[in-house]
């Protein structure tokens, strides 16, 4: 008597599954990679700190920008956000390099961001000039939330740069089939055409075209 064995239904693709985590990985790594250095490059150019000094008048006020505090975060989200786009012109190792990179200038630019927050350097040098002192030191320090809003950045760029750490090898890459040289990467030549010895605009046509129109 034959015995009818139940084939075992396959597992689900795991190449499916890779898939759909690659795309979902590189869609989020992108949207904050982008939004982070825009947040960090706005925050840098807004006020951080704000005070006042004492002079003949009376208090003068003084204002600080993040860039006046430090030049730390701008410089770093420029660094991210090239690393963002140099992580799919590179291939395995060079992508692990390239995408640690990211993960350090986001990680860079929150540290910078934190401790800017309490910084009080920029406005006593401010003081100084101010005031024609050079040990003025600024009044009535306050900061502003924007020191904060670029850690904010920082820290969706170093998400990008994690993220491509651990799923960058799921990422496509820049097509390579303009870097392969050899014949096939060349357009065939035409075949010449026929020259008829016996009409001189044939004869012109294949001096034109750098053919020998006697064909020898």
């Amino acid at each position: 008597m034959d015995v009818v064995t139940a084939v075992p239904t396959p597992p689900r693709s795991e190449a499916a599954g890779s898939a759909r985590t690659g795309r979902l990985s590189l869609a989020v790594a992108l949207l904050s990679g982008a939004l982070g250095a825009a947040v960090a490059l706005l925050a840098t150019r807004q006020q951080w700190s704000e005070g006042t000094v004492t002079v003949a008048g009376g208090p003068f006020p003084l204002t600080a920008r993040g860039s006046d505090v430090t030049g730390v975060p701008a410089a770093l989200a420029v660094v991210g956000l090239a690393a963002l786009v140099a992580v799919f012109a590179v291939r395995r190792a060079g992508r692990l390099a390239v995408a640690g990179l990211l993960a350090l200038s986001g990680a860079g630019i929150v540290a910078a961001a934190l401790l800017g927050a309490s910084d009080r350097s920029a406005l006593n040098e401010q003081a100084a000039k101010a005031s024609g002192d050079t040990s003025a030191t600024v009044e009535a320090l306050s900061h502003t939330a924007w020191p904060y809003v670029a850690a904010a950045g920082g820290a969706l760029l170093l998400l990008a740069g994690l993220l491509a750490l651990r799923y960058g090898w799921l990422w496509p890459a820049m097509s390579g089939r303009y870097e392969r040289g050899g014949a096939a990467a060349r357009p065939r030549r035409k075949q010449a055409a026929r020259v008829d010895p016996d009409r001189p605009e044939d004869l012109w046509k294949a001096l034109d075209r750098g053919e020998d129109p006697t064909g020898a």
